[in-house]
């Protein structure tokens, strides 16, 4: 399945349904007069969050959606039926965006959410209603009321808890494959990961999600590269893990690098906990690694962890102290600070 964060698609409600002109005509019956019925009310469209979808390409085959009009009104007194909603689902952390591409109209974070879109036109009423001591026979009805209709946009912002940054071929797919189960394309050439992916990890009882995002490089702002289409899918995330090859012999470039393309795309992004790994360390002597880490750790200010994602070397200390940012399946065990997590039952993992 391919991945698609960005699709603009048509809503159209149903149109409510017209009342009916008829009358009473009965043998044996005295009196008749109008009983014409109201028109059912259009379906309403709306959309739903669930959380076994992960991008938008459905909405590439299909981008027109009309909900079901109301029924017409019929006589003796009969209404139309209500025309069915539309329910249309979209993965958790899809935006709703207006046709300007900027005015966000629901944000769509928890599975389940709903929001509604267009609403369906009200039914017509039938000339039952019309009927007055002055106009015993009405031979009017009104009309339903139209639907609403709009383009709107759907942008997806994958909600990972730790999000993968670094230039390319720093190591990220790598990472990712090895701590989860996830499979991405692996190769020594830049820009190999095209679009982001998830992967699934299992560190101390708890599961925690870890995008690996397409790789940033000096200009990405101005579209240099993959440009920085694919940097809101870190907006959600609770930390960084900032990945920098070892190998290079500058460390501290590509590092500022990443910050300053962050910086340029939304100064927000810096504010949120970084974790500096130097990868790809099983390739260097134990001399190159001290003194390439103390380059880092002048230049970032804080710890910076050696690790290597091929042998699997430093991985979980380095999850670990990503992950103490994540809140996600945590609770509050009393009013203080302290925080207690639930039990989750333990699957096999490769950090094991």
């Amino acid at each position: 399945m391919k991945f698609l964060d960005q699709a603009k698609i048509f809503v159209k409600s149903g149109d409510g349904g017209r009342g009916c002109v008829s009358f009473r005509r009965e043998k044996y019956i005295e009196f008749g007069g109008p009983n014409g019925g109201d028109g059912g009310k259009g379906g309403s469209v709306i959309f739903e969050a669930v959380e076994n979808l992960n991008t938008l390409i459905d909405f590439r085959y299909r981008q027109h959606f009309k909900a079901q009009r109301g029924q017409h009104g019929m006589g003796s007194e009969m209404y139309g039926a209500k025309g069915e909603d539309l329910i249309i689902k979209v993965p958790v952390g899809t935006e709703i965006v207006a046709e300007d591409g900027e005015t966000v109209l629901a944000d769509m974070t928890e599975p389940g959410q709903r929001f509604l879109i267009a609403k369906g036109g009200d039914g017509g009423r039938g000339n039952i209603h019309f009927k007055s001591s002055t106009n015993q026979a009405p031979r009017y009805a009104e009309p339903g009321w139209p639907g609403e209709e709009k383009w709107v946009w759907l942008k997806l912002k994958i909600i990972a808890d730790v999000g993968l940054i670094g230039l390319p071929n720093a190591g990220k797919s790598t990472l990712l494959a090895a701590v989860t189960r996830a499979r991405p394309k692996i190769a020594d050439y830049p820009f190999t990961t095209i679009y982001p992916n998830l992967g699934v990890a299992w560190l101390d009882n708890r599961e925690i999600v870890l995008a690996d995002i397409p790789g940033l490089i000096e200009g990405a702002h101005e579209g240099v590269g993959l440009g920085d289409r694919f940097l809101k899918h870190v907006e959600r995330c609770a930390s960084f893990l900032h990945l920098i090859d070892a190998t290079a012999e500058d460390v501290v470039t590509p590092y500022k690098t990443i910050r300053k393309e962050l910086e340029l795309y939304k100064k927000d992004l810096l504010q949120k906990p970084e974790i500096v790994a130097l990868n790809k360390c099983d390739s260097l002597s134990g001399d190159e690694i001290k003194a390439k880490t103390a380059a880092l750790e002048k230049a970032c200010g804080h710890e910076v962890f050696a690790i290597s994602a091929v042998a699997k070397t430093g991985l979980t200390e380095a999850l670990r102290a990503a992950a103490k940012y994540v809140v996600r399946n945590k609770k509050k065990e009393d009013t203080n600070i302290e925080i207690k997590e639930e039990p989750v039952k333990k699957p096999w993992s490769p950090l094991d």
